[in-house]
């Protein structure tokens, strides 16, 4: 990973922004968060930093998915928006093109996680060992020999998503760690996270915050 780090260098995307929270579109291929070493500085949280120097990093998305992150501007607005992550308070909707195309309409996949050792940062399924990890999916569309699917994550694991799909048979396309073959051959991982639905810091609104697939 460190040798091809080539992050894209368009101008930060911003969704939503107040006293309290700042919404950004994260494109595919940036860090959420400075990897180890100089030549991983570069990532999302710093380029906000440098337009919002009170940014407080909330969650993070991996390096290939793209889309709503939220920032807290606020130590207040940092606690309130981490309690509501840890409580599973948040839903969030991903927008996925997986291989293959599923049958069936709808599902949920309750599959437990962890860490694949060896191989980190892979995860694999352990039903014995691992963490509850569940997820809602919804096909949009299934033809051309490939699926687009809303994925409703109900836990929020490390890669759940791309696991899940491939233990359903339907890896999302584009994925460097689990797509094979033809699946893995896309310009960038399909996974979009489209919606963030969230209580505002200042007074607990809900407030849900989109952005449009790019695939």
């Amino acid at each position: 990973m460190s040798d091809d780090y080539t992050p894209p260098q368009e101008p930060l995307s911003l969704l939503h922004e107040d006293h309290e929270v700042l919404l950004v579109d994260k494109p595919s291929g940036l860090l959420s968060v400075p990897g180890k070493g100089p030549h991983l500085a570069d990532c999302l949280m710093a380029r906000v930093q440098v337009a919002f120097p009170t940014a407080l990093l909330v969650h993070r998305l991996d390096r290939d998915t793209s889309g709503v992150m939220i920032f807290a501007l606020t130590p207040h607005a940092q606690r309130h928006l981490g309690l509501q992550f840890e409580k599973r308070q948040t839903k969030k909707t991903y927008v996925a093109r997986v291989w293959g195309e599923i049958a069936e309409r709808t599902g949920t996949v309750d599959l437990p996680l962890i860490v694949d050792w060896p191989n980190r940062p892979k995860q694999m399924v352990d039903r014995e060992n691992g963490k509850p990890a569940v997820t809602d999916w919804r096909v949009v569309r299934a033809k051309g020999g490939e699926t687009r699917v809303r994925l409703m994550p109900k836990t929020g694991r490390s890669h759940q998503l791309r696991v899940h799909m491939l233990a359903l048979g339907h890896p999302i396309l584009g994925d460097p760690f689990y797509a094979t073959g033809a699946a893995r051959d896309h310009p960038r991982l399909m996974l979009h996270s489209e919606t963030l639905q969230f209580r505002h810091p200042d007074g607990g609104q809900g407030m849900r915050v989109t952005a449009k697939a790019p695939f």
